[in-house]
């Protein structure tokens, strides 16, 4: 079985990673960066210390109704989806082959280790 394809995820984690970003220039994140810090945590929790960006992927493949779950998060927020997306890109950045803003040559799927980082940034 062939892994959740790195690309989508990351697509869909710098989409979440741009909603957080308008959030705090709005002076609107604070209930949104709680959630993504408890849901941080608990990938924190259940991935290691020691994933690829592809590790990440797959676990976000699996995925992410276990994050709606979680005490303190609001399941109903209309916005949760891109706060769990932000959470797994805020995660992204302690992977093995992930070095600032970018991922390590020869690791991404595609194997270019382009620029990975939502736009604005």
């Amino acid at each position: 079985m062939a892994g959740y394809p790195l690309d989508n995820a990351l697509f869909n984690w710098e989409a979440g990673a741009r909603h957080l970003a308008r959030l705090e220039r709005s002076g609107g994140a604070g209930s949104a960066l709680a959630t993504v810090a408890l849901v941080r945590d608990e990938i924190r929790r259940r991935v290691g210390v020691s994933f690829s960006a592809a590790d990440l992927a797959d676990f976000y493949g699996s995925g992410t109704d276990w994050a709606r779950q979680l005490d303190g998060v609001d399941p109903a927020a209309p916005d949760i989806q891109d706060l769990i997306d932000a959470a797994f890109w805020e995660q992204l950045k302690a992977a093995t082959d992930f070095a600032g803003g970018r991922l390590l040559e020869g690791e991404a799927d595609s194997g270019e280790g382009g620029t990975v980082r939502p736009d604005g940034w």
